[in-house]
């Protein structure tokens, strides 16, 4: 990397979703290489670079996290005193915030009218067929002259304090500790038609509880909790029996907590989301549902299951479904809870 050695104190700006956070990190981790005595800032919105704080190959010397205010967002950064910032975000405001605090150079793509603001750009690659967003990531730091190998997963480690913030929470709910545990993710950030119908979700939790004596923990953030209502409904009107099994902790967890969650899981069962890819990243097996959104383009990297239903209308990537929500409603349980309990151990009892 041409001219590493001279920048002392480098800003990488994260991404400001959670799933592209994950997937950003094998090229992170090839900057990290390429700068191995400089001082590196990981910067971003505080829900997402708290992952930082879990062991990655990004191992970034500082995290900061950004004010949402604008101005306390530049005068943060100026305070740095950076050299070098590479931008990973595509937005104006990211690459002005930059430019505003005064970072030394500041490299990323020439994207959303902003390239007078870089003093670097990274040539953007053809639109010929469909790429992963990693692979996306990967090409902006190899146009900056950053090796980055294409075969390198994301990855992401718990701290020993995550896993025991996650220990604890189950103890605190009464979680029972005599089966395997399977995180389910009922909720998407993105729209209400990236989600599996919540009744769906109750019924493969129904099943995995009973029949595989599996621990269900529903698990998401607080804008989640419409989902696991539903969930709790279902369960309380058709499978009482199972009650006692399924736990949910939607809005109780942090990242730290659901991470030390996830890595605890013998499998995730999840719509397209962030807690997808962390899970994932984590090496646990997912379970992948999709619907509106591509997955060429964002499936969770490692071991995972994909379900899908081919309808004509999807990938349409819209937020709620102007017809029937056919992508999601003709995935059946019993696609899901195939998948899932594949990936349980093959030894598990099934309960009487």
């Amino acid at each position: 990397m041409a001219g590493a050695k001279a920048f002392e104190r480098v800003v990488i700006r994260a991404p400001n979703w959670l799933g592209d956070a994950i997937l950003a990190l094998p090229a992170m981790a090839a900057v990290r290489r390429a700068l191995p005595s400089s001082e590196l800032t990981m910067a971003g919105p505080a829900s997402i670079v708290s992952v930082f704080r879990e062991l990655t190959a990004a191992a970034p010397d500082q995290i900061l996290e950004l004010p949402s205010n604008h101005k306390a967002a530049v005068a943060a950064l100026a305070a740095a005193r950076f050299d070098l910032g590479i931008l990973f975000p595509n937005s104006f405001r990211s690459a002005w915030q930059f430019y505003r605090a005064g970072v030394g150079e500041r490299w990323g793509y020439a994207t959303s009218g902003r390239g007078l603001l870089l003093t670097r750009r990274s040539k953007k690659a053809g639109k010929g067929g469909s790429r992963h967003q990693a692979d996306y990531y990967r090409a902006l730091v190899r146009g900056l002259d950053v090796e980055c190998a294409a075969d390198e997963l994301p990855q992401v480690d718990a701290a020993p304090a995550s896993v025991e913030r996650a220990r604890r929470l189950l103890s605190l709910v009464h979680a029972p500790n005599d089966g395997e545990i399977v995180v389910l993710l009922p909720g998407a950030a993105y729209g209400q038609a990236k989600q599996w119908p919540p009744d769906r979700m109750a019924a493969l939790a129904a099943r995995l509880a009973v029949e595989r004596a599996a621990v269900c923990v529903i698990a998401g953030a607080s804008h989640d909790r419409d989902a696991s209502r539903a969930i709790e409904s279902w369960l309380r009107a058709h499978a009482p029996q199972a009650s006692g099994r399924v736990i949910d902790v939607v809005g109780r967890t942090d990242l730290h907590a659901l991470t030390g969650l996830l890595s605890l899981a013998s499998v995730c069962v999840s719509n397209d989301s962030g807690g997808m890819h962390l899970a994932s990243a984590l090496g646990r097996p997912v379970v992948a549902i999709f619907g509106p959104t591509d997955e060429r383009a964002t499936r969770p990297a490692g071991d995972h299951v994909l379900v899908t239903e081919p309808v004509f209308c999807r990938p349409c990537m819209l937020r709620d479904c102007p017809i029937d929500h056919r992508c999601m409603k003709r995935i059946t349980v019993d696609r899901v809870f195939d998948a899932a309990a594949g990936r349980l151990p093959p030894a598990l009892a099934v309960r009487a």
